[in-house]
């Protein structure tokens, strides 16, 4: 995976995603993003979680002890510990984690989908799966169609909607719990104003530059079976008296045989 020309290009846009994170405007976009995230995670139990980042690293304040870094190629990867491996195909077991947060990551992987549903496949049943994207109808998603040099980073990945996110995650039965927007900016803004971003968070109003999802699997309960106690009517008086007279019968008649016998003797 390391070598191939896909983890290249996943290791180049990668490149380019912490470049934009080192910018001011990338910076204040990642600190709020952090704020949302916080809630989520800061008192969560469990022992491991996934993280897929195109920038720094968002799980610091996680009260989870063990938290796996995904990396396209080793070159990048943040320790020995890293978990290298293509986007669709996690070297992990199944329903082995507490907790995965995908930053960014959908909107310039070739298939998503096939993603989400890995993402899905190694969360416990009682797991979070958190999701970052940049809003397609907030302020700067609308000015995106207009913008001319599309090509950079973060114009050039595939803004998603909620609502098309909402669609993944019930294919691969999970629901989604709370949607949170954040990053509340004009267009021409590189910093998120704290009294704009204090009303847009207070009414979590969908003009935010990004969003975070927040799902969980689906819990569904063991289909209850009532079961039904037949009893079968008792036989009749006569057909018992049929029977122990048969029985009866029988009896005498042997007896009478064995005391012919005998007197012959």
């Amino acid at each position: 995976m390391s070598n191939s020309p896909m983890a290249t290009s996943f290791a180049q846009r990668m490149e380019e995603g912490q470049a934009y994170w080192r910018t001011e405007a990338g910076r204040s976009l990642w600190e709020t993003q952090r704020a949302c995230l916080g809630p989520v995670v800061e008192g969560r139990k469990g022992r491991h979680s996934l993280e897929m980042s195109m920038g720094p690293a968002l799980m610091t304040m996680s009260a989870i002890p063990h938290v796996i870094h995904w990396s396209p190629n080793r070159a990048m990867a943040m320790s020995d510990s890293s978990l290298v491996c293509p986007p669709d195909q996690f070297a992990l077991p199944d329903r082995c984690l507490d907790a995965v947060v995908i930053h960014h990551w959908l909107e310039h992987l070739p298939e998503a989908h096939h993603t989400l549903q890995e993402a899905t496949r190694v969360l416990s049943d009682t797991g979070v799966l958190v999701l970052f994207g940049f809003n397609p109808i907030g302020l700067n998603g609308l000015t995106q169609r207009w913008r001319k040099q599309k090509a950079q980073f973060p114009w050039c990945g595939q803004w998603r909607t909620v609502n098309r996110l909402r669609d993944w995650l019930a294919f691969v039965d999970f629901e989604v719990e709370r949607v949170d927007y954040c990053c509340f900016r004009g267009p021409m803004s590189t910093t998120c104003g704290e009294r704009w971003e204090a009303l847009g968070r207070r009414h979590n109003l969908p003009l935010g530059e990004s969003y975070m999802i927040q799902a969980q699997r689906r819990q569904r309960h063991a289909p209850v079976e009532r079961l039904k106690f037949g009893l079968r009517a008792p036989a009749s008086t006569s057909s018992l008296g049929a029977t122990r007279s048969g029985a009866s019968a029988r009896y005498s008649s042997g007896q009478s045989r064995l005391k012919k016998d005998s007197e012959s003797e």
